[in-house]
C-alpha cells in the first residue's frame, strides 16, 4: 500500500459561527464533554509542545487534570525535559485530537507553575503506586535499565510506606491561553476552523481557511 494514498473523507459534523460559543472555554468544555460521553479512548490526552533554549521543539502526550478561566492544568516532573524547557521558555502549545469525532483543539499561551497547595492536593489524590512513582523516576534522565526504576520504587515504598510526601521536583503547570483554534473535519478538505484570539481583554472569533 502506498502511504500517500491513505485518505479519509470527514463528514461527521460542522462548526459554524452561529452554533459555537463566543467564549472559547465554553466551546472547549462542550467538546471535551462530548468526547467523554462518546467514550473515546483517553479523551483527556493532549499533546504538549515546548521549545528549548536551543530552539528545538519537542512534543509529548500528557493528561489534562483541570481547566477553568485561569487555564489548562497538567502535572509532571519539573526536572523533566518539558519542565526544563518551560523554565527557560514559558510559552507552549497544547493539542487535543479526537479522531473519532474528526475534531482538533489547539491552544497556545504562557505557562506557569500552579500553587504548592494545588500540587499537594492533586498528588494526595493519586493512587499510592503513582505517588511512589513520582519519587522513583528521574524523568528524562538516562538510566542503566528498568531495574533502576524497580529498585527506586522499592526503596521509596519502604521509606515512606503509605504516606509519601509530594516530591519537591513534582507538581503542576497551568497554561493560560491567549489563542484557541477549533477544527472540525469537513468533506472535500474544506474543513471548519474557528480561531479565538485575545484583543484588548476580549476574545475575537474568526474563521480561518483550511
Amino acid at each position: 500500500m502506498n502511504i500517500a494514498d491513505l485518505r479519509k473523507s470527514y463528514e461527521k459534523a460542522e462548526l459554524s459561527e452561529d452554533a459555537s460559543h463566543a467564549d472559547p472555554l465554553r466551546q472547549f468544555d462542550q467538546w471535551l464533554h462530548e468526547a467523554i460521553r462518546a467514550e473515546l479512548p483517553e479523551p483527556n490526552a493532549m499533546t504538549l509542545a515546548t521549545v528549548g533554549c536551543d530552539l528545538r521543539p519537542s512534543t509529548r502526550v500528557v493528561l489534562i487534570k483541570g481547566y477553568d478561566e485561569r487555564g489548562i492544568v497538567w502535572y509532571t516532573n519539573y526536572d523533566s525535559r518539558k519542565g526544563r524547557e518551560l523554565a527557560g521558555n514559558p510559552y507552549a502549545a497544547l493539542q487535543f485530537h479526537w479522531v473519532e469525532l474528526e475534531r482538533v483543539v489547539r491552544i497556545e499561551g504562557v505557562v506557569e507553575k500552579v500553587s504548592a497547595e494545588e500540587s499537594d492536593a492533586y498528588y494526595a489524590s493519586r493512587p499510592l503506586d503513582s505517588r511512589i512513582g513520582a519519587w522513583a523516576s528521574p524523568q528524562s534522565q538516562v538510566i542503566d535499565g528498568r531495574g533502576v526504576l524497580v529498585a527506586n520504587a522499592a526503596k521509596y515504598a519502604a521509606q515512606f510506606l503509605m504516606n509519601p510526601p509530594r516530591p519537591p521536583h513534582w507538581g503542576g503547570f497551568r497554561l493560560k491561553p491567549d489563542a484557541w483554534e477549533f477544527w472540525q473535519g469537513r468533506k472535500s478538505r474544506l474543513h471548519d476552523r474557528l480561531r479565538y484570539r485575545l484583543e484588548d481583554g476580549r476574545w475575537v472569533r474568526e474563521r480561518l481557511a483550511p
